[in-house]
């Protein structure tokens, strides 16, 4: 670390997205070294949220001399003492930048995980290894100090700012006394309970022998029913007892939150449709093989019962439980009002997929009605759901649910799901590893609009190549598989298309 009696700056960077009070915790920095006698400045370079990375607050200190000192606007590489990541990532972000040093930086960071843009966005799993990023900050940092500060900021009703600043008075990375750190907050006179508690929280995690793991906790099946009347209950728990009697331990866990997930789109009584199915696949399976083919059903075909339409959308945009959670995300407190842009892209086709089946193919096969629809339809819109008005529209539009059985979306998923099923169930008894891959190819299929079609072409050019498969299909279903989850366009899996129909893939059907 620099030597400040010296004359040398003690140089800090701070790397903090949206929401994470990051403005905070520089220009607490700044007030804590100005309070004790000494020169700060804090300067900022903002990024562009989870997509390229956080905004850089950069704070520079040192303690008054004879001379006016010249501090820089931003940091150099290898030239920071103290490093605060607000999230695990982005520690692995300084290191890129060379803002983390072996012979310098003290490394501070959150070891909680905010997935980027391009981790959601991508068609596959997009997550980013942490563990991998946790040892490598370990081997690059002269000093490496991690606690979940999101955790600690919620139970504490606090921001992870705080909670930093007590992570950075707790590894002693500036020579104040604790007491200094606290006067700070206080004389900041905003929130100061909770940022107490957050810093003294922070404080003593850093102090701590702390290794949390920066997964997060698996998920727990367990039974519930977003709402609905006794009725709706009494038949929902029979479908429970049903799955415990009826299916093999092995697929329990899975079967529950596939039943969880398709009583939550629709009803209980979709739940019975859903277990009927797996039943289906039960039968062609065996415990030989792991139940696999009735685990990879149980999960596929909740996704694939549960798809994505413009009235699911609605009613997930305006759960109550929906605005508490990014209620909290925001950090808003409950004294705040909190405005709701929603960004939405139906087309006509996702209009006519909420109307009746007959009535929905009369609107998109029109040559004078569909155009006008379009042109009146189509493209992004805004809407604020914290109005009434628009908030009430999309209640109604969630509303519609009773009655989708009878909508041309409904009758065209559940054409393609029987399609699909009969594929499985028949290749089953010659190929079961064939089987288990066709399965897994619901797995292209998500979302609604421009994001479903691109995903359904995957789809269907992959089974269409089923039948010039013979030995190692298996295991050509799946590379084609992940190569259609490498990019959203699609263009590994169509140059692998292409070497299939040179027939230069091992896996073509052999010829005499």
């Amino acid at each position: 670390m620099a030597d400040a009696a010296a004359g040398k700056p003690i140089t800090i960077a701070v790397l903090a997205v949206g929401g994470q009070g990051g403005g905070v915790l520089s220009n607490w920095l700044v007030a804590l070294a100005e309070a004790n006698g000494w020169r700060a400045q804090n300067t900022s370079v903002p990024g562009v949220a989870q997509r390229t990375g956080a905004t850089v607050y950069y704070i520079e200190m040192l303690p008054e001399g004879d001379r006016e000192p010249v501090l820089a606007l931003m940091p150099g590489p290898g030239e920071v003492d103290v490093c605060v990541a607000a999230e695990l990532m982005e520690a692995g972000r300084a290191i890129q930048r060379g803002l983390v040093t072996p012979d310098r930086t003290l490394l501070i960071a959150s070891s909680h995980r905010a997935y980027a843009v391009s981790e959601k966005s991508a068609p596959g799993d997009g997550t980013a290894d942490a563990s991998a990023v946790l040892a490598l900050v370990k081997s690059m940092a002269r000093r490496f100090v991690h606690a979940d500060m999101a955790s600690i900021a919620h139970q504490t009703g606090s921001v992870i700012s705080a909670a930093l600043f007590g992570a950075i008075a707790g590894a002693g990375a500036l020579p104040f006394p604790r007491q200094a750190f606290e006067t700070t907050i206080e004389r900041g006179g905003v929130g100061v309970a909770a940022s107490l508690a957050a810093f003294a929280a922070g404080f003593d995690a850093v102090n701590a022998d702390y290794e949390p793991s920066p997964e997060s906790p698996r998920y727990t099946p367990r039974r519930r029913l977003h709402g609905g009347c006794d009725t709706e209950r009494r038949r929902y728990e029979a479908a429970c007892e049903r799955l415990r009697t009826e299916f093999p331990d092995a697929v329990h866990a899975m079967l529950q939150r596939g039943l969880n997930a398709v009583v939550d789109f629709q009803d209980a009584a979709y739940g019975d449709e859903y277990l009927d199915s797996i039943a289906r696949l039960a039968v062609a399976d065996a415990d030989d093989k792991g139940w696999a083919l009735t685990v990879n059903g149980a999960k596929y075909l909740a996704r694939a019962m549960a798809y994505d339409d413009v009235i699911r959308v609605a009613e997930l945009k305006t759960r109550g439980s929906r605005m508490t959670r990014v209620r909290n995300e925001v950090g808003a407190a409950r004294t705040q009002i909190m405005h709701i842009t929603e960004f939405m892209h139906p087309r006509l086709e996702e209009v006519c997929g909420t109307l009746p089946a007959r009535l929905g193919e009369l609107i998109e096969g029109s040559k004078f009605v569909a155009p006008v629809l379009r042109r009146l339809v189509d493209g992004g819109r805004r809407v604020r759901t914290d109005t009434l008005f628009r908030f009430a529209l999309m209640s109604l539009l969630a509303g519609m649910r009773r009655w989708r059985r009878g909508s041309l979306r409904y009758r065209r998923e559940h054409q393609r799901i029987h399609e699909w099923l009969d594929l499985v169930c028949t290749k089953a008894s010659d190929d079961y590893e064939l089987a288990v891959e066709i399965l897994k190819c619901q797995r292209l299929l998500k979302g609604y609009s421009d994001t479903h079609d691109r995903s359904s072409d995957k789809y269907t050019k992959i089974l269409s190549v089923l039948d010039q498969l013979d030995a190692g299909a298996a295991d050509c279903i799946h590379r084609l598989r992940e190569a259609a989850l490498e990019d959203e366009a699609g263009e590994a899996l169509d140059e692998l298309l292409a070497t299939l129909a040179r027939r230069e893939d091992p896996a073509p059907k052999a010829t005499a």
